[in-house]
């Protein structure tokens, strides 16, 4: 008990530390000018809009436009109001405190110039009440706004940096409504829906009818969904009470509309769709993004992380511990999840191997440098900790061999100064 005790509290220890130095890492990659930076913008110029449009993009911490990994990406509808929240969720859990929660992933928000153009995928005037309202004249451009993300903006972001073939879709309001059109009438484009809020009420519940029926006849396997709905019912309503309300086009139309898209999806289990949902009576439409896309983040890629306790078997030495074959595995379903080969990240696995060495486990510690070599066999960075692996062992011949292996690659003084110290 005393062993596991203190084996917890080496961890934590080590976990604070990596913490400490990711938080210098971070000021020194975000601030500058006094400035704290987040992102940066992009754009592509579409023909298909006749327009520019802007795009604002998260990189993870560590990227690296000369290194060869790769990274999922996240697409979001109305970047204005969600992008600051979404990329510190998830710089978050995947970065600090050395989280691995969710996956590093680039997020690429997308900015609106009309809004209620490019997210209604039908032409309408009518607004929940039936009233006419000309500001939506121009709507129903949804299907020309979708071939943009599909034929321009795709080829854009994946050509410009090192994306996977991961993609996920979250959309709140319109933007909800736009991924439910995606999910139904354009399924191969995104493998993750994260929709928020949908406002399934537009142009007389025309999109829901169509789920009603694509849900019955198609399929959707390899598809995941987290559905989010707030509490936007008058104050006293419950959601049983507001469902036998057979008004639609009133103020309860847009929750009782997105609560039979529920039912539609709850009728029918059987479409190969992966999904869930949550209620939020605590939170309205406008409040309820936030929450909702952590939710929805920890739903969607909850196959990520490592299960609970698996850093401190690593560093219990009276467990059998093969760090190589439980990486290898752990990997291997990730990588059925996300459709394609995914590899742990190279950082991870340096920071395990020095993790190790610190814990007194150098069998294990070699296990972890030595996969990363497998790995990335064109990084120098992988070679130079071999070398410190076999410095802490003592053995200087072959720590110069691994230093040497990593300046063939490319030359740095650090490295160079390194094998110097060791020859003389």
């Amino acid at each position: 008990m005393k062993k596991s005790i203190h084996s917890r509290r080496v961890l934590k220890s080590l976990l604070l530390l990596l913490y400490l130095t990711s938080v210098t890492l971070v000021k020194a990659q975000i601030i500058k000018d006094n400035q704290i930076i987040i992102g940066h913008a992009d754009s592509v110029k579409s023909k298909i809009l006749n327009e520019v449009r802007n795009i604002w993009i998260y990189l993870p911490k560590g990227y690296n436009a000369n290194s060869m990994e790769r990274y999922p990406v996240i697409y979001l509808l109305d970047a204005e109001w969600h992008f600051e929240a979404l990329s510190g969720i998830e710089h978050q859990l995947s970065e600090v405190m050395s989280n691995t929660v969710f996956p590093q992933a680039i997020i690429v928000g997308i900015t609106n110039t009309d809004r209620n153009r490019d997210l209604t995928p039908t032409n309408s005037l009518i607004v929940l009440g039936g009233r006419k309202i000309e500001q939506f004249k121009n709507t129903g451009g949804g299907e020309r706004f979708t071939s943009f993300i599909e034929k321009e903006l795709f080829p854009h972001i994946d050509s410009t940096y090192h994306t996977a073939p991961y993609r996920m879709l979250i959309g709140h309001s319109f933007g909800g409504l736009t991924a439910m059109n995606i999910l139904i009438n354009h399924t191969r484009l995104f493998t993750d829906y994260l929709v928020i809020e949908p406002s399934m009420w537009w142009d007389g519940r025309k999109l829901l009818n169509e789920a009603r029926e694509a849900f019955k006849e198609k399929r959707f396997e390899g598809k995941n969904l987290f559905l989010a709905i707030a509490n936007t019912m008058p104050f006293g309503m419950d959601t049983a009470q507001v469902q036998k309300d057979t008004v639609t086009t009133g103020n309860n139309g847009h929750i009782r509309a997105i609560l039979d898209l529920k039912h539609i999806l709850q009728n029918n289990l059987g479409s190969g769709l992966n999904w869930s949902f949550k209620y939020y009576k605590d939170d309205d439409h406008g409040s309820v993004p936030l929450i909702a896309e952590y939710d929805g983040l920890h739903f969607l890629l909850s196959f990520y992380n490592f299960p609970p306790g698996f850093e401190e078997k690593l560093i219990d030495k009276n467990i059998k511990v093969d760090v190589e074959a439980d990486y290898r595995k752990h990997y291997d379903e990730i990588s059925k999840r996300f459709g394609y080969r995914v590899l742990p990240p190279e950082s991870v696995l340096n920071g395990l191997g020095y993790f190790l060495l610190q814990n007194n486990l150098p069998e294990r510690a070699f296990a972890a440098f030595d996969l990363n070599t497998k790995y990335y066999p064109e990084s120098p960075a992988v070679y130079v900790s071999m070398g410190d692996y076999y410095v802490s062992q003592k053995n200087n011949v072959k720590a110069i061999e691994y230093y040497n292996k990593a300046l063939k690659i490319k030359e740095d003084p650090d490295t160079r100064n390194k094998v110097n110290k060791l020859v003389h």
